[in-house]
């Protein structure tokens, strides 16, 4: 009984944190259903007439953020008045990057529409969030609509893939994905390369193994689940933008995103990467992440 009841605990302990993640996001889509039925809303989810109820949930996942990961969002002054292409790694699960739309809006009152997989719209009981949000699977007509109408667009290339099968090496698993350089060619708009720091000590998985690497590239559902959750010091860096050229190719701008964005190899002069080599341990270290929290020094 004692073993098993140890056992239960530290299963508990360590899903527990991603557990009440979900929870608050259920919770914000029941939010966002009674607000729509309190004031009878009807309008598009991307309008204004939502503003309000999206401050209301921004507010709370900002607080969440200073209490649980001390959030600070660096460079907010790279991102472009009209629209672009934000280019992000993903982490074992994406809060820091419900930390970053939630900042953003709170600062700039700002939209960014976020390119989800699939995946995401078979989950049951979030559609109005989605909407109200942004998320969207992300064709490229979608896209160029929604860079056409002044929006900012988010993506991970790497996406499930790299949430699931990058550790704290930090290392980008984009395939051969491309498709959001041809789209910044063609809505001829920037990309800006934004990351955050220790996102791995925060949460992680379970070491790869070869049976769910095959079942994920068999059925692309996310069968592993994240684990973590520890208070480590979050910092979401959006480097300087990289400007649409006409004289550029797609395999260009793909390689010049995957080095300004390819943070942790240190192999590149950007200003992202330097902020990088000043405040990223790789491999990466939770104890060194959690003692961030104490760092009055950094700027």
């Amino acid at each position: 009984i004692v073993i098993a009841s140890l056992t239960m605990s530290a299963i508990l302990f360590v899903f527990i944190v991603p557990l009440t993640i979900l929870f608050f996001i259920y919770l914000s889509n029941i939010l966002l259903l009674i607000y729509q039925r309190n004031s009878e809303v009807k309008a598009d989810p991307l309008s204004e007439v939502w503003d309000n109820a999206r401050k209301t949930i921004a507010s709370f996942w900002d607080i969440y953020a200073r209490i649980w990961h001390g959030y600070e969002l660096h460079g907010v002054e790279n991102l472009p008045e009209g629209p672009g292409i934000l280019v992000y790694y993903h982490g074992a699960i994406p809060i820091d990057y419900l930390y970053f739309l939630s900042r953003l809006f709170l600062w700039k009152k700002r939209l960014c529409l976020s390119v989800a997989d699939h995946f995401v719209f078979r989950l049951p009981g979030l559609k109005l969030l989605l909407e109200v949000t942004g998320v969207m699977p992300g064709t490229r007509e979608e896209c160029l609509i929604a860079l056409k109408n002044g929006h900012l667009v988010s993506i991970s290339p790497g996406g499930v893939r790299e949430a699931l099968f990058s550790d704290e090496s930090y290392q980008l698993l984009w395939g051969n994905r491309k498709g959001f350089a041809q789209v910044a060619l063609d809505a001829k708009v920037p990309i800006i390369p934004m990351y955050t720091q220790n996102v791995r000590e925060g949460y992680r998985m379970f070491k790869e193994r070869r049976f769910f690497r095959q079942l994920y590239e068999s059925t692309r559902l996310p069968f592993t689940p994240p684990y973590g959750g520890l208070p480590v010091k979050f910092r979401t860096y959006i480097g300087e933008p990289i400007p649409y050229d006409p004289n550029i190719t797609t395999e260009e701008l793909v390689e010049k995103v995957c080095k300004g964005n390819f943070l942790f190899s240190f192999q590149t002069k950007t200003a992202v990467q330097a902020l990088i080599s000043k405040h990223q341990t790789i491999p990466g270290s939770i104890w060194k992440a959690l003692l961030e929290r104490f760092d009055k020094h950094h700027k």
